[in-house]
């Protein structure tokens, strides 16, 4: 496992993301990091502005999509960088349901390098594992 949670894989022309933790909570946490280590360089972007994000999936599959893919919605429409998570993930209904939080702040050229303009997140190699005490996640980004 990495020491920063997350590591970038081989791929042919996308940028393929195994992101790792205790639970499967975590390695939701360093799965959004990795995407926005994508775009810039994560060590840069203050934690000054606390966004609330819920989010919803048929599987966990479809949960971690819809994570990431908020994010990036909001990089989007409101410019904003983030470098902390926070997440709660629960199933309810046959569902789940992730109740989360992000820390960042807007995009800064200034401070923060431009790097590779992520433009979605895709089902391509998607993979979620889970074991006692340990989670990992393998996504790619369409760039």
């Amino acid at each position: 496992m990495s020491e920063k949670g997350f590591e970038f894989l081989e791929h042919v022309s996308e940028a393929y993301i195994a992101a790792y933790g205790k639970d499967l909570e975590e390695a939701f946490e360093n799965a959004a990091k990795a995407m926005f280590e994508v775009m810039t360089d994560t060590s840069k972007v203050r934690p000054a502005v606390e966004e609330e994000v819920e989010v919803e999936g048929e599987d966990k599959e479809a949960l971690l999509m819809e994570w990431l893919s908020e994010l990036l919605y909001r990089y989007g429409a409101k410019n904003m960088v983030y470098s902390k998570f926070e997440v709660r993930i629960v199933e309810e209904e046959g569902k789940y349901r992730l109740m989360g939080k992000a820390w960042g702040e807007e995009f800064d050229p200034e401070r923060h390098p431009s790097r590779t303009e992520v433009k979605a997140v895709t089902y391509s190699l998607m993979e979620i594992r889970e074991e006692p005490g340990k989670a990992v996640v393998k996504f790619v980004l369409d760039i």
